[in-house]
């Protein structure tokens, strides 16, 4: 079992001036940020990416590069990269060289996105939603195996005995990340996959028909049971009580949430503070508590689908640099030890 961490890189927001905060600010918390993680024993940090005036990061890969020279063990992955409307050799090439700097430490996760900015931006076509990645993902797996690739698509120019390099020294993970598609479930067992399970909503036994068919079909595609790995990231806070919680991380959380349903059509009327705490309970998707709380819905999810891997998700809606510090430490030190406790690991 591994536990990490995952960002967007969301800016804080400040009521009075109605203004995000300075971006070279919030890129130097996440260094400081997942420095600590590293230190107190985090297996991994997943980045995402996004083109928005709400979030910091751009390009996970330079975010990982930069980390890779002032942490040590910590496994450092995308969370997601947008494959459909990137360059799979160019991207390739990136995470080769932070797995040269960090000592074989890093990890792409695959994802069509949960927004569609970087369409328009990189004259990507909305249209090819599902041919892009698909596409784009065969390309980015042949470029892991091959030493000389030869290789034709519908979206972009053909290579011809092409060799990509810097070259890693050993094959480069690539998970693939999922929202409630039973398509995309489909393709990373197909092709023997570890897959992630994004669960911000709802209770979290929704998704248990979910991780059952990706079994089922990883299975009868014929690929080493002893090699699945299933992961869950979900949306994370802990404080040293449940009210504090609440009354740290409500308003944050809920201007965001307010803000994603306002953008997105979502029914169901305002993100209230009863809304936050049914989502704090017992089965329902919020990762959020005390210690002892969140430690239990992690074993719970754990034992429910047979995770490898859980991660966390700390920055939604810009929490404070102080708030992350404490998510984080009160995770390594306090949560994470709970939990291999509880499974028989030292």
């Amino acid at each position: 079992m591994k536990f990490g961490i995952g960002m967007f890189g969301d800016l804080s927001y400040n009521y009075e001036t109605k203004k995000y905060q300075n971006p070279d600010l919030r890129l130097k918390e996440i260094v400081a940020e997942v420095k600590l993680a590293d230190e107190v024993g985090i297996d991994i940090f997943a980045m995402g990416e996004h083109h928005r005036e709400d979030y910091v990061v751009s390009a996970p890969e330079i975010m990982l590069a930069a980390l890779s020279t002032v942490t040590t063990n910590i496994i450092l992955s995308s969370g997601v990269n947008v494959i459909s409307s990137t360059d799979p050799v160019k991207l390739y090439q990136d995470y080769a060289m932070i797995d040269l700097l960090s000592s074989e430490r890093a990890e792409i996760m695959a994802g069509r996105g949960s927004f569609i900015e970087s369409f328009p931006l990189f004259g990507q076509n909305l249209n090819d939603y599902n041919e892009l990645f698909a596409e784009k993902l065969d390309l980015l797996l042949r470029l892991r195996k091959e030493g000389s690739i030869t290789w034709k698509g519908k979206f972009r120019p053909a290579i011809e005995n092409q060799s990509i390099y810097p070259k890693p020294k050993r094959e480069i993970p690539v998970w693939i990340a999922v929202g409630g598609t039973p398509q995309s479930v489909q393709r990373a067992a197909v092709l023997g996959l570890p897959i992630m399970f994004a669960i911000i909503g709802g209770t979290i036994d929704q998704f248990k028909p979910l991780v059952d068919f990706y079994k089922e079909q990883y299975i009868r595609a014929g690929h080493d049971l002893f090699k699945m790995e299933i992961g869950v990231h979900s949306h994370t806070y802990i404080a040293e009580t449940r009210e504090t919680v609440i009354s740290d991380y409500y308003p944050e959380y809920s201007r965001h949430m307010n803000k994603m349903a306002k953008e997105r059509n979502w029914g169901g009327g305002p993100f209230t503070q009863a809304r936050f705490e049914a989502g704090m309970s017992k089965h329902a998707a919020l990762f959020m508590g005390n210690p002892d709380e969140v430690a239990e819905k992690i074993i719970d999810t754990m034992e429910l689908f047979g995770l490898t891997r859980f991660v966390a998700h700390l920055d939604v809606g810009g929490p404070s640099h102080k708030e992350l510090m404490r998510t984080i430490e009160l995770y390594g030190t306090k949560v994470i030890p709970m939990v291999k406790k509880h499974f028989g690991n030292k």
